[in-house]
Parts: structure tokens; C-alpha cells; sequence
């Protein structure tokens, strides 16, 4: 339903000061934002002194200097002339007849309406009438005759009626003791019952501004006299004013309030079209299947008992699996499109507090342990190992995600940490592969480039999204392709290779040698690195707000550690081949001495990382030594995890689990469990927050789950092992892609 409505009658404090509006996110405006909504605009508040508090703040938002000076008791003009905008208050402390004839004046054909009236008054009507019944009497009256023109203005201009706050009464002085919450309440009242059944439609189009008693309820204590709310609330509430009006104009991802849903654009119109062909095309598959299997079911001789045929369940067709993998993947892209696009479900701000981060890591932390398993191999790094440490590290960044942990700077460089881990995985994973099989071939490169990228792929078409917003994955993407090119580039070094001749080690460390150069010239020489990602068609897909720094930002941020990773792997599996580790079941990685001393060593490296993360002063700092430094708590992890044998020898299989389904994890929460791509958190179940994040968090988690195994079984079609038809999809695949940026031209166009 109408957010807009929810935002200025309902929502709760989550904090000091941070207002969380009922079903949707309120954005917090910036100067230049506000010029930019507002430019050749005119805005007017009419009222008494609390509305001229609420002028004052909402000035405040375009010019934080804008000083509350003069004479109180009368009009106070603000304009920027540079944005061309203009904001009057006008003093109307009660509705009576100037009021009425100030308004009148707006509604006549001649005179340049204001773009935005708020307007309110009581409290000195209670007071002058030393709150008597013939005064609210009086006040039906004049509200009764002005409400008419409220209402013809609200049809082109927005007009808002700010209902009277409590007041807390023990602070009030003598002159304004008669002004109780009792008598607030009857002139709300009326004013409700006299707006909204002032047309004849039903509903008003003069929107009621009721949420600002919802604030001054909680914060009314701090006022200074009784009756005036303090700066915070009256700062939330003209944001609120600006969220009203400004979000539809704007469209800010992280203000959902008042946002009309987009249109549906010509790719996501043909995407609904493919997945629902396939759908249907899934089903009339299913029923002439079955149909044929019930044809072909044996019958069972009435006499012996027997069955006259023995059935044979033949494998599923490719086309089956293909029919069957879009089937249920349109209705996941249903799922995404209807969370985080369509106006549907609601959606909150995050608010950080410690408990809210390291009680669940806690939480994970003690079921991770509960579940542990022997290892089938005890090397370092073993497949069940790597998939633990990708389990526990997602899960990790989860929470910090869905509590805003960002916030928080010692959590956010330690979050770095394991970002870098991910990538230094990537160089050690690739490399190890490559060095050891020695396979470079196309169907290798296909296989690993489908897997990652796929289901980017597909939301980037459904949730109209550019491919470099799920940073992480291009950010992969090319590493692989680095490592690749580095190790494929003549000549060809691998591990059997290079056993027989000591020289060919030495030309691996050159190779990596050039690749460390190649890193440091492109880290800081942020031009050569635009000017190559800009060119066409490498802009397409590393764009993003029409410039690629945002790239340069992420890929610069952890610009070492996938060399870190290979570099570790290089020298890992010379010495295992050389047989200088012990890496038998409960056997410590060395003799016992150096166990103990790069034990020791580990662990103060650690403790010394954490320890400076913690003291950091800004993210700008910590972002500049990161790319540097973070290599040193990885490795350390990685000797602590190994160097004992016992500790070599088992993992957590809950963390595992999560580990083979990671990257799937970490695309899906962009849309289906944080919402408005990330910038908020998905409710599906408003009013209960402990259990919205149980069942978000249950769907979250299957969704993924399932995309790994659709992502799986279409790998196996797509790219088949056969070089001749691979290299038939491989030029539909192209002329896909192809196409797509003329679709995007045309949309475009139509968009304009």
C-alpha cells in the first residue's frame, strides 16, 4: 500500500534519533541533494511557533548556517537564489480568518501557488481561551471553512496539516499550564474528523502529518519549556517532510519511502517472457512425460501376482534439465524481482548496535564448532578446510551486512580481511590448478567464467542492474583471467615441467615478478587503469554511475593478495614436493620447534593486525595500508589452522555447507535478504523483527542453495566437454551478448 502514507502517520525511534519509519526506508538528505530537489521551488509554512520550528529545521536542510533570528512573532522569508529556491514562514498562530484569507489568496487563478503548504495551529487558541469549549467550538468552525480550500490547493500544490504534538506538562510555565494533552487531543481530533471529510472522494487530498506526534511522544521530556520539541525531533520530522516530497523526484536507493515502482523495462519485459516460455514449455514437457510413463507402466497379472515387465528409469534428457533449471529459476527471478523492485514487501533501515553484530557471531560461532567432522585428507588447505573458511567468513560478512556493521571501524577492516582472504583463495585455488594439472584449455576457462557469473548475469537483466554493482564478482572475474593469462602466456610452466629443471622455477618467479609490476603501474596510475576499462566494450560492464573509479576503488583496495595467494602456493607445493612438510594425520607441519616458533609468531602477527585495525583513525588511513598489510593476518591464520595436526585433521561441516554455496550467498542478499540493494533490510513479516530475520533468512538460504544447483546443471549443457560444440555456444552465447547492448540503446532512447 501507500508508503507515503505509512511515513507521515507511523514508525518507531530504533536508536537516538534514527527514525524508522513503518514499511519503508527514509534517506538522509544532503545539502546538495535538497538544491537539487527543490530548484525553482516555493515552499510555505503557516502557523504558529512550533511550525516555525519545523521551518526552521527544514531550512536548515538547504543551509545549515540559516540562523533562528528576529522577531518571532512574524513572517520569516528564506531564499537561495543560486538553486532558486524560496521557503516563507508565515505567522498564523491561530486558524481563524487571517489565516483563512491567507489561503484564500493562494487559491485565486492570478497568484503563483506554493509548490508545498504546511500549515497547523491549536495551541494558541487553547491558551488565549484559557482552553474553553466554546473555543474548540470556534475552531471546528474556522477549520470547517478553510478545509475547502485546503483541499482545492491540494490539487496542485502538496498541502500537509501538522497535528498538534503532546506536550509534557509538568515542564509547562503558568501562562500555558491550561494547554494539557487532554484538550490537544479533542483539536486533533476535530481537525482529522474536518479535513478528511471535507470531499466528497474517499480520501483527502490534504495529507494528515501525524507522525510528528509519534516523535515528540518519546522526546518531548528533553524539551527545554513543555511545549517546544527539541532540535533532534524537529530535525527528524523536516526530514520527513523532504523524504515526502523529494523521493519521487530524486529516487535515492536507500529512500523507499513515497517511491513510485519503476517500469518495467524492454530486457526485463523479454527476460518475464523467456522464463515464463519456459515455464510453460517445462509443464507440457512434465505432462506428455508422465503420460508416456503411465502408457508404459506394467500391468500386473491377476493370477501369479506378477508383473509382466520390469520398469527402467532412464536419466533425465538434457532438455529436461534445461526446461526444468529456467523453470524454476524464473520463479527465484519472480521472487528477487517482487522483493526488491516492486513495491510488495517492506523495507528498513539498519541501526548498529555492538549486540546486534557479535551476539549472532557468537551464536554461529559455537554451532560451527558443535558440527565438526574428520577431514578425508589432512594436507593444507584441503577442499573441506578451504570450504569451512569460505563458510564461516560468509557468514560473518552476513551479519554485517544486515547490521550495518560498517559503521563500526574496527569490524569494517577486519570485514576487509576477509574479503582479501576470498581473493587470496582465488590466486592460491587457480594457480594450484593450473601449476599442477597444467590444463588451459577453453573448456576449463568456460566452466570456471560460467560459474561465476551467472547468476550476476541474470540480475543484472531482471533487477535492471549494471554487471559492476555486484563488485565482487567482476572483481574474481578478472583475477582469474589474470591468473590465466599470467600462467598460459608462452611458456607454459608447470609443475611436471619445472621438476625436471630448476631453471623453469626461476621463470615462473619472473612471470610473477612482471605481474607484480603490472599491479603496482595500474595501482598508481589511476588514469592508465580508467582509460583501459573505459574503452568499449570493457566500459559496459565496468561502469558504474557512468565512470569506472568505483572499480578502480575495489579492485586497488586488495591489489597484492591474489599475488600473495599464488606467491603462497608456488612456495607451498615446492616444499611439499620436496618433502620438507609432514602433513600425515595428528603430525605437526614441522619439526617441533619451528612449529612452536611460527606458532608464536602467527599469533602475535594476529593480535598486532587486529590490534592496529582497531586504532585506526578513518577509512581513508586504514584503505591505504590495507592492500599492504592484509596479507599478514591471512597467512597467520592459515599457520594457526595447519601447523597442528589435530587441528589439520577436522572441520566444521555446518561451516562447509555454507562454504560451497558462498558466492551464491553473497549475490542473493543483495535483493531477497538485505533489500534495496543492500541499503536496507527485507520485512516480510512486519511488527516481529525476530522472526521476519528467522523466516527472510530460511527462503534466503534455500533460494541460494537451489541456484547452485540450477548454475551447476546448466554448466554441464552449456559448456560441454566437446570443443566443437562448445564452440557452437559459445557464439550464441556471444550473440547474446551481442544484443544486449542494443536492447539496452533502444531502452534508452525510450527512456529519454
Amino acid at each position: 500500500s501507500d508508503s507515503c502514507e505509512y511515513l507521515l502517520s507511523s514508525g518507531r525511534f530504533l536508536g537516538e534519533k534514527v527514525w524508522q519509519p513503518h514499511s519503508c526506508m527514509m534517506h538522509k538528505y544532503k545539502i546538495s541533494e535538497a538544491k537539487n530537489c527543490l530548484v525553482d521551488k516555493h515552499i510555505a509554512f503557516i502557523g504558529d511557533s512550533r511550525i516555525r520550528q519545523l521551518f526552521y529545521s527544514f531550512v536548515k536542510i538547504i543551509n545549515p548556517q540559516f540562523k533562528e533570528e528576529g522577531n518571532k512573532h512574524e513572517n520569516i522569508p528564506f531564499e537561495d537564489k543560486i538553486a532558486s529556491v524560496k521557503v516563507d514562514f508565515l505567522w498564523h498562530p491561530e486558524v481563524n480568518g487571517s489565516m483563512k484569507q491567507c489561503i484564500k489568496v493562494w487559491t485565486e487563478d492570478s497568484v503563483a501557488k506554493p509548490h508545498v503548504i504546511v500549515a497547523g495551529a491549536a495551541t494558541w487558541s487553547i491558551k488565549i481561551h484559557n482552553g474553553s469549549n466554546e473555543a474548540l467550538s470556534q475552531y471546528k468552525m474556522n477549520i470547517t471553512s478553510i478545509a475547502p480550500l485546503l483541499e482545492k490547493l491540494a490539487k496542485t500544490s502538496d498541502v500537509y496539516w501538522v497535528l498538534q504534538d503532546p506536550v509534557y506538562e509538568d515542564l509547562l510555565s503558568e501562562n500555558r499550564k491550561m494547554i494539557t494533552n487532554e484538550k490537544i487531543d479533542a483539536y486533533n481530533e476535530a481537525a482529522v474528523s474536518i479535513l478528511n471529510s471535507s470531499t466528497r472522494n474517499s480520501k483527502s487530498n490534504v495529507k494528515m502529518f501525524s507522525v510528528s506526534k509519534l516523535i515528540a511522544q518519546e522526546t518531548i521530556m528533553e524539551s527545554l519549556d513543555g511545549l517546544h520539541l527539541p532540535e533532534s525531533s524537529r530535525e527528524t520530522s523536516a526530514m520527513i517532510l523532504m523524504n515526502v516530497y523529494c523521493n519521487k523526484i530524486l529516487k535515492p536507493v536507500d529512500g523507499s519511502c513515497c517511491q513510485p515502482q519503476p517500469p518495467l523495462t524492454l530486457i526485463q519485459k523479454l527476460a518475464a517472457c523467456f522464463f515464463t516460455l519456459s515455464i510453460i514449455g517445462y509443464l507440457i514437457f512434465y505432462v506428455i512425460h508422465r503420460n508416456a510413463h503411465r502408457k508404459n507402466k506394467p500391468c500386473t497379472d491377476l493370477e501369479s501376482g506378477e508383473e509382466k515387465k520390469n520398469i527402467i528409469n532412464n536419466p533425465a534428457s538434457p532438455l529436461e534439465i534445461l526446461l526444468q533449471s529456467f523453470c524454476k529459476l524464473g520463479l527465484i527471478m519472480a521472487y528477487f524481482y517482487m522483493c526488491d523492485r516492486a513495491n510488495l514487501f517492506m523495507k528498513e533501515n539498519k541501526f548498529y548496535t555492538h549486540s546486534s553484530f557479535f551476539i549472532p557471531i557468537i551464536y554461529i560461532l559455537v554451532l560451527g564448532v558443535f558440527y565438526n567432522e574428520n577431514t578425508k585428507e589432512t594436507k593444507v588447505l584441503n577442499r573441506e578446510q578451504t570450504d569451512e573458511w569460505k563458510g564461516w567468513m560468509q557468514l560473518v560478512i552476513l551479519i554485517y551486512h544486515i547490521s550495518g556493521a560498517s559503521t563500526f571501524l574496527p569490524v569494517y577492516m577486519h570485514i576487509r580481511v576477509l574479503v582479501a582472504a576470498y581473493l587470496f583463495q582465488t590466486g592460491y585455488g587457480h594457480f594450484s590448478y593450473f601449476w599442477i594439472k597444467g590444463d588451459f584449455g577453453i573448456h576449463r576457462v568456460c566452466q570456471v567464467l560460467f560459474r561465476l557469473n551467472f547468476l550476476v548475469v541474470v540480475l543484472c537483466i531482471v533487477m535492471d542492474r549494471p554487471y559492476q554493482f555486484y563488485y565482487f564478482v567482476p572483481l574474481v572475474t578478472v583475477w582469474f583471467m589474470v591468473i590465466y593469462v599470467t600462467l598460459a602466456l608462452w611458456p607454459q610452466i608447470i609443475q611436471k615441467r619445472a621438476n625436471g629443471n630448476c631453471f623453469w622455477h626461476f621463470g615462473l618467479l619472473l612471470k610473477l615478478g612482471f605481474l607484480l609490476l603490472c599491479i603496482c603501474f595500474l595501482a598508481y596510475s589511476q588514469g592508465a587503469f580508467e582509460k583501459i576499462f573505459s574503452l568499449w566494450p570493457l566500459s559496459k560492464c565496468f561502469e558504474l554511475k557512468g565512470n569506472v573509479y568505483e572499480w578502480w576503488f575495489r579492485w586497488r583496495l586488495d591489489r597484492y593478495v591474489v599475488f600473495h595467494g599464488m606467491l603462497f602456493a608456488f612456495i607451498y607445493l615446492a616444499l611439499q614436493k620436496r618433502q620438507v612438510l609432514s602433513e600425515g594425520k595428528g603430525e605437526p607441519l614441522f619439526s617441533n620447534k619451528i612449529s612452536n616458533f611460527l606458532l608464536f609468531i602467527s599469533v602475535v602477527s594476529f593480535l598486532t593486525y587486529s590490534i592496529w585495525a582497531s586504532s585506526c583513525k578513518n577509512k581513508a588511513e586504514c584503505n591505504e595500508l590495507h592492500p599492504s598489510v592484509s596479507v599478514v593476518q591471512i597467512l597467520a591464520f592459515i599457520l594457526i589452522r595447519n601447523i597442528p595436526g589435530y587441528a589439520r585433521s577436522v572441520y566444521s561441516s555446518f561451516f562447509a555447507w555454507f562454504g560451497k554455496i558462498s558466492l551464491e550467498l553473497f549475490i542473493c542478499q543483495y535483493h531477497i535478504w538485505l533489500a534495496a540493494d543492500t541499503r536496507g533490510i527485507l520485512v516480510l513479516i512486519p511488527g516481529n523483527p525476530m522472526l521476519n530475520i528467522i523466516v527472510s533468512t530460511f527462503i534466503f538460504v534455500c533460494v541460494a542453495h537451489e541456484i547452485s544447483q540450477i548454475t551447476n546443471d546448466l554448466a554441464q549443457i552449456i559448456i560441454p566437454k566437446d570443443n566443437s560444440s562448445l564452440l557452437k555456444r559459445l557464439a550464441c552465447i556471444a550473440a547474446f551478448f551481442c544484443g544486449l547492448p542494443i536492447l539496452s540503446s533502444i531502452q534508452d532512447k525510450s527512456r529519454h
